[in-house]
Parts: structure tokens; sequence; C-alpha cells
């Protein structure tokens, strides 16, 4: 009796079946699975977020414990006086650096994470707006963007973050801004204060580029037949952007908003090195680079200390961008 059997698959049908058995956002994730770097990248930032978030109970010593019998201690030295150990020595104040470098973490990244949310939300309003409604709206929206756009960042953030930060207790924020910081951040008000006027400086020139990433895909979106369809239905303006427009002109902000803490992390640290930015006692990375370098040519290790976290993050960042980008593109679906 013969037997019949059934010829092999090609090699990407399994796959496209699999495909269209998958959710969307099952189907990302399984892309984004495949990219290592973007995986190792992840657990990198997890690891150190984990670190930040329970710093008050991993760390071997007080955020502001001083001792001057200890200032700039190599990594592996031991107290001169208690003989307790300090894995990646101390500072030109004799604070232990590794309980520094983990509180410093919970504050650049939760300030790069807080600055880049508010960009977005700032820039998706003011795109899906402009992008939809068009006309005077458009107009008018795209003015601004465009003088903001003019701005010097550098400089005017320079300048800002001076004239505020050094002038935090005359700016009255309102609780419901300062509590979540200063607990989250886990710092007094006074520094929590310093903090949120950074994240507003930083906030209120970033959202330009987001902006038109949005106005850009609206545009695109706004001219498809579902929403011809959706409105010969009697869908109002807003069921449609909500429903419609804003959930397809949605992924690239997913990549945007990755890449986008890169540039918030980078940012804070630049004004925090520079001295502009949150000051000491509060720990960031960047005051943690700029009290170092002041020592580096005869403790080259210093720098090196809140510049690995620095560079790790950043290059987290860029990774997994590169694998949403990889995952959200529709011309790799297949």
């Amino acid at each position: 009796m013969a037997t019949t059997t059934s010829a092999p698959a090609a090699p990407g049908a399994l796959d496209r079946l699999q495909t269209r058995s998958e959710g969307q956002w099952a189907v990302v994730f399984r892309r984004f699975r495949r990219h290592r770097l973007a995986m190792a990248s992840l657990a990198v930032l997890i690891l150190i977020l984990t670190a930040s978030i329970l710093a008050p109970w991993i760390a071997p010593f007080p955020r502001d414990d001083i001792g001057l019998n200890r200032t700039r201690l190599p990594p592996m030295s031991a107290d001169p006086v208690t003989g307790q150990l300090h894995i990646l020595g101390t500072d030109h104040l004799g604070r232990d650096f590794f309980t520094r470098v983990i509180y410093a973490a919970r504050v650049s990244l939760m300030v790069a994470i807080s600055v880049t949310t508010l960009v977005a939300i700032i820039g998706t309003t003011l795109g899906l707006l402009a992008g939809f409604f068009g006309g005077w709206v458009d107009n008018t929206i795209s003015r601004i963007m465009e003088f903001v756009a003019t701005i010097p960042d550098l400089p005017i953030l320079l300048i800002l973050s001076a004239i505020m930060i050094q002038n935090a207790d005359l700016i009255v924020l309102p609780s419901w801004i300062i509590g979540p910081v200063a607990w989250i951040m886990a710092v007094p008000n006074r520094e929590a204060t310093q903090v949120a006027l950074l994240i507003l400086v930083l906030a209120s020139l970033g959202w330009v580029g987001v902006a038109r990433l949005m106005r850009g895909m609206v545009l695109q979106v706004r001219e498809m037949q579902y929403i011809e369809s959706a409105r010969a239905l009697g869908g109002s303006n807003v069921w449609i952007l909500l429903k419609h427009v804003f959930p397809n002109a949605f992924p690239p902000l997913i990549v945007a908003f990755t890449l986008g803490l890169n540039g918030a992390l980078v940012s804070e640290v630049a004004i925090s090195f520079l001295g502009f930015g949150v000051q000491d006692p509060t720990p960031t990375w960047g005051n943690m680079m700029g009290f170092a370098t002041s020592y580096m040519f005869n403790h080259p290790w210093m720098p090196l200390i809140p510049g690995l976290p620095i560079f790790l993050c950043s290059l987290a960042f860029n990774f997994i961008g590169d694998g949403l980008r990889d995952a959200l593109d529709p011309r790799l679906k297949l």
C-alpha cells in the first residue's frame, strides 16, 4: 500500500503562518527578542534600575557620609579607621563611590525618563493636532515649532538652569510635583525642587522633534481609506483621532522615545557636569563626573566610575532603539 508524505514547508511559510495567528504586539515582541544586543541592553538597564531603586537597602554607607580621613581612596581600599571596604573607592570628600553612583543612577535615569515622557506627551499632542486638523491649527503649531527649533539648545539650557536652579528657594512648585519627585529619587524637598526644575528646563526645548515626527505620520495616516470610511460612518474627530489615527501613527514614537532617553540622559549629564544642573550633595552622574575630572591626572580611575554607567546606559538605549525599529518596521513583517 503506497504511503504519501507531505512536502516540507517553505523556509518562510511557518513564520508567515505564525505571524498571521499572533497579534500585532506579540509579533513585535517575538521579533524584538531575536535582537541579541537589544535584549542584552535591556538586561543591563533593568539591572541598573533595580540597583538604583534598592539603593537605600544595598548601599553599604549613608549617601552623604563624609570622611576626611579617607579622601580619594582607590577601589577595593579599606577605611583607615574602621577597616570597612570601599569597593569603588571614595571621592574628594571621602564619600563612598559605590553608594553615590547607585543613588546617582536613580536621579539621572529618572530625570531622563521624566524628561522624555514630558517631551513625548507635548510633542505627540501638538503633532496630532497639527497633522489632523491642518489649516490655521497646523500653521500656528508649525510656526511655534520653527521658533523653538531656532533657539540654540545648550546656551539657553545653561542660562535657564543657572537662573532657575540657583534661585530654587524663590520658585514654589506644587506639592503634587515635589512630593513624588522627592519620594522616587529619595531626596529632600529642596533637592527635589532642583531636580523638578531641571526636568522642566530640559523638556521645554526638546519636544520639537517628536512633534514633527508625529505630524508627518498623521499627515500620511489621515489620507487612508479607513479614515474616510470612519468619517462617512459619522465618526467624530476626537473618536477618529484616538481610535484610528493615533494607534497607526504610534509605532515610530516608541523608537523616538527610546532614542530620546539617550539624549535626555546626555543633556542632564552635560548640564550637571558644567555645574548648572543638580547641585551637590544630590548625586548625579553628571556632577560626580565634574568633581572627578578635577583629580583625574593624579587619580585617573575616578572619572571612570560615573563614566562607565553613563556609557553603558547610552549604548543600551541606542541598541534597544535599534531593536524596536527592526521589530516595528512593516517591511520586515515577513
